[in-house]
């Protein structure tokens, strides 16, 4: 189930605490680095469109975040990401989150197309993707992530 993830969201998971009365995956959901830098992005796409950051929870624990990774872009395109806490995956979790995102895509007219990167060599990620429709749109080199397959869907 996706819950927004507010600012006091993420406060919560860089401190350290649970958020909402939530319990944590164990280990976390991400690095308290990673945690700030989804924290801030969320606060600069908030300012043109909300809602765009999620927790992930499954069975009353955060296990996993997802989000829009950048100010969408005219004509209906928002671009996605999403990870799972390392102790919860290949649960499917992934899977179903982005199929919850989507469901709430096809819910919002402001939004025709949904895009994705994956690395070249993520595989699971891949899958995740391919297994809610997406179709494999081309490919690009990133400075910080290196090669990547760029993904899409109408919906």
């Amino acid at each position: 189930m996706l819950v927004e993830a507010t600012d006091a969201c993420f406060a919560a998971l860089i401190a350290g605490e649970p958020p909402l009365g939530l319990k944590v995956a164990e280990g976390g959901v991400e690095t308290p680095e990673v945690l700030a830098m989804l924290r801030e992005l969320s606060e600069a796409v908030g300012d043109s469109f909300t809602p765009n950051a999620w927790m992930i929870v499954e069975d009353g624990e955060v296990v996993g975040l997802a989000s829009l990774v950048r100010t969408p872009y005219v004509g209906g395109e928002v671009m996605i990401g999403y990870g799972v806490a390392a102790s919860r995956r290949e649960r499917g979790i992934a899977g179903r989150a982005v199929a919850e995102l989507l469901a709430w895509a096809r819910q919002d007219h402001r939004i025709q197309t949904v895009t994705a990167e994956t690395s070249i060599h993520n595989r699971p990620s891949q899958r995740v993707l391919e297994a809610n429709g997406f179709i494999r749109s081309g490919e690009r080199e990133d400075e910080d992530d290196g090669p990547l397959y760029c993904w899409r869907t109408q919906v």
